[in-house]
């Protein structure tokens, strides 16, 4: 990596309702910031943001989940929110931020971990539990899958992935707020914009909107085929919690649960929500974590 951008500290100060301590852990020689609520030794709660978001998303959750006596941790994935950013959209790869994830994890000795993961965050979250099963002990999947190439894209992803390339100006916070079902106010927009002060700063998202697979033969798409033969194996307790507002993702929690052995015990849920549901629903989001984490610790 020849270039890495920091967003200078500046941007991020007196963010609403994001009163939390950041952690930073120097991850294939790049800054990690995360997110650490919650007693240290409890269970570790892991949440996965997708894109263009970062632990900001996961404001309404964190301080609920704690208070309950979890431990919490939300990082912002290489290339969004506090972390380092490198410059080239071929940075961020597929690979390399599965990899991220992995030595997060890794370095910061998590086991017995309840992920859940939303958008792009499902799609490394999988990755990495699919390859080390035994690290978690269940999983909740929200408006994301672990895509093969075998279902056709939906046009509205197609042309993200476009805008997302292409586009000479790509408006983050008006990209969230097109994803939720309520307004976001100047505050929550102006905190959405903060890691990206200009498009130099935006090769992830640049980058990982395009790393979707689209067909069988794409080779992140015959990799996760052979994730999949690992999530098919895998029986521990499994949730989906999707939205009824989001076209993109539509049909992904039917099909993890007639794939996933531990999906078939479990009560899935649709929130009444856009694509990001933590915006809309959040608090919800943080009673059904609470649920699932002491059905984890009675088993």
């Amino acid at each position: 990596m020849e270039k890495v951008f920091q967003t200078p500290e500046s941007f991020f100060k007196s963010l609403k309702d994001y009163p939390f301590e950041s952690h930073y852990l120097t991850i294939n020689n790049l800054q990690m910031h995360y997110l650490d609520e919650g007693p240290a030794e409890e269970i570790p709660v892991l949440l996965l943001h997708g894109v263009p978001a970062w632990s900001y998303l996961y404001r309404h959750m964190i301080s609920i989940i704690a208070k309950t006596g979890c431990r919490v941790i939300a990082p912002d994935m290489i290339g969004f929110g506090r972390s380092d950013k490198p410059a080239k959209a071929e940075d961020h790869t597929y690979q390399f931020h599965t990899d991220s994830i992995t030595e997060f994890i890794s370095k910061l000795k998590l086991k017995d971990i309840l992920l859940f993961a939303h958008d792009w965050g499902s799609l490394t979250g999988l990755r990495v539990a699919a390859s080390y099963p035994d690290l978690f002990a269940g999983i909740v999947i929200s408006n994301g899958m672990l895509p093969a190439g075998n279902h056709k894209l939906h046009p509205k992803l197609r042309f993200w992935q476009i805008f997302s390339r292409f586009s000479p100006f790509i408006p983050v916070d008006l990209i969230i707020e097109a994803g939720t079902d309520r307004k976001l106010d100047k505050e929550e927009r102006r905190a959405y914009r903060a890691p990206f002060p200009s498009l130099k700063y935006m090769a992830g998202i640049r980058s990982m909107p395009s790393r979707v697979p689209s067909s069988p033969g794409d080779p992140e798409a015959i990799i996760n085929k052979t994730m999949w033969e690992s999530l098919e194996r895998f029986k521990k307790p499994f949730l989906t919690v999707f939205s009824t507002g989001d076209p993109i993702t539509r049909g992904g929690d039917e099909y993890m649960q007639m794939r996933i052995p531990g999906a078939e015990r479990e009560e899935h849920v649709r929130l009444d929500a856009g694509h990001f549901i933590q915006e809309d629903k959040g608090p919800e989001l943080a009673d059904i974590i609470i649920r699932f984490r002491k059905k984890l610790k009675m088993n």
